[in-house]
């Protein structure tokens, strides 16, 4: 077996793993509520996302803004965005320069579509209807752990577009 390919077992050990990292235990995780699909529900706001892949990078920057939206209806829509894209000097995003198209293109996702939340593993899995990385439209993405705590959700997507080993994305419940 390649050592790159990784086991549907070995991948939810990996996201149990990094669950425990999050929450700063497995004692800890294994104490809490798992969440439930109904507590997902709504609209919320990113506060920060950091990926690793050896070390730890912020590649939305400091104070990225994002929206992720639960709906009940088993759809999903998530934006997120670099608080420094740089505004297109010809005013028209149809005529972008090159860095200025690679600068956005770096510094934003977006994507919507289905999502199924499995709360006994307290995990959801997504697959994108439409994405600005086209990689993932119509592709069923492996397991995102999740954890609601209060207005606080924490997510570990193990397979981030980035090409880092795992992403943790917190948000705050939009009132």
């Amino acid at each position: 077996m390649n050592a790159l390919c990784v086991s549907g077992a070995s991948r939810l050990a990996f996201v149990l793993a990094a669950m425990f990292a999050l929450t700063g235990s497995g004692v800890a995780l294994a104490q809490q509520k798992v969440a439930t699909a109904k507590e997902l529900l709504g609209q919320w706001s990113l506060v920060s996302i950091e990926n690793e892949k050896g070390e730890k990078s912020r590649s939305f920057g400091e104070n990225p803004s994002g929206l992720f939206i639960f709906g009940p209806n088993r759809r999903y829509s998530l934006q997120i965005f670099r608080p420094d894209l740089p505004k297109f000097a010809s005013n028209n995003r149809l005529t972008g320069t090159p860095e200025e198209n690679k600068a956005v293109v770096q510094g934003m996702l977006a994507h919507f579509g289905t999502y199924n939340v499995d709360e006994k593993a307290g995990s959801f899995t997504i697959k994108p209807e439409g994405s600005s990385y086209p990689n993932w439209t119509g592709v069923e993405q492996p397991a995102r752990a999740f954890e609601i705590s209060g207005d606080t959700l924490k997510i570990v997507n193990p397979s981030p577009s980035t090409g880092s080993s795992v992403s943790y994305l917190m948000f705050k419940r939009i009132k």
